[in-house]
């Protein structure tokens, strides 16, 4: 038995008058819509760059991109080499890895540290953040729980703004590093899903919720700058 066909029409304004208001509601829409996107990209102005271009801050803050089989995926590895690079120039001497340790199968700070450690960076120079569920949480977690006032964030370009523009707002003088990447499937869906995170972005800056997980206060990231000294 055929289900009969049902056609949706729209109605359009046929007035002049109409038309108008739709096309200035329509671009209405659209300006707000964008308006996060616009607020990540003038939050984060001259704040990114380049290895060689970021200062002197002491502290490196890698955030978590997936494990594949328990290793660092090939953009979270990217993150890392530059955290190595810029340990190696003298401009930070702790590493702070954040990322997700949500279950006891998954711990990308682990990996993490593992991978630095594999590259030279010393054990004892590396902290671990295994609350970093995402981006707000990280850079709440940096300030509140390691006492970070200023760092250079490693991440891809399509995300790096975005970073640097939390952490600003959490109270993290911010610097951040676009690490190069392949324009695959990956970076496809990180830019478009960037879209949509600046939303939620301008309202965890304007509403500064706190983290899905707080505790107490720990000081690896003190011991590593002293010990760096």
């Amino acid at each position: 038995m055929r289900l009969p066909r049902t056609r949706v029409r729209i109605a359009l304004p046929r007035t002049r008058r109409g038309q108008r208001r739709a096309v200035q509601t329509a671009a209405a829409l659209c300006a707000l819509a964008l308006a996060p996107a616009a607020w990540v990209f003038t939050a984060a102005d001259g704040k990114v760059g380049t290895v060689a271009r970021a200062p002197a801050s002491g502290v490196a803050v890698v955030f978590g991109a997936g494990l594949w089989k328990g290793e660092p995926s090939p953009y979270l590895a990217h993150r890392l080499d530059a955290a190595v690079e810029l340990y190696r120039a003298g401009k930070v001497r702790a590493v702070l890895v954040t990322g997700d340790n949500g279950r006891p199968e998954y711990d990308e700070p682990d990996a993490m540290r593992a991978y630095l450690v594999r590259h030279g960076v010393p054990d004892r120079r590396v902290v671990s953040d295994f609350a970093g569920f995402d981006t707000w949480d990280s850079c709440v977690r940096a300030k509140k729980i390691f006492g970070v006032e200023r760092a250079v964030l490693v991440s891809q370009g399509f995300h790096i703004r975005r970073a640097v523009a939390l952490c600003e707002a959490a109270g993290v003088d911010s610097y951040g590093v676009a690490v190069d990447a392949v324009h695959d499937a990956t970076w496809y869906y990180g830019s478009t899903r960037e879209v949509f995170a600046a939303g939620k972005a301008a309202l965890d800056a304007a509403f500064k919720p706190g983290p899905r997980f707080l505790g107490p206060k720990e000081g690896g990231v003190a011991r590593a700058l002293a010990e760096g000294r």
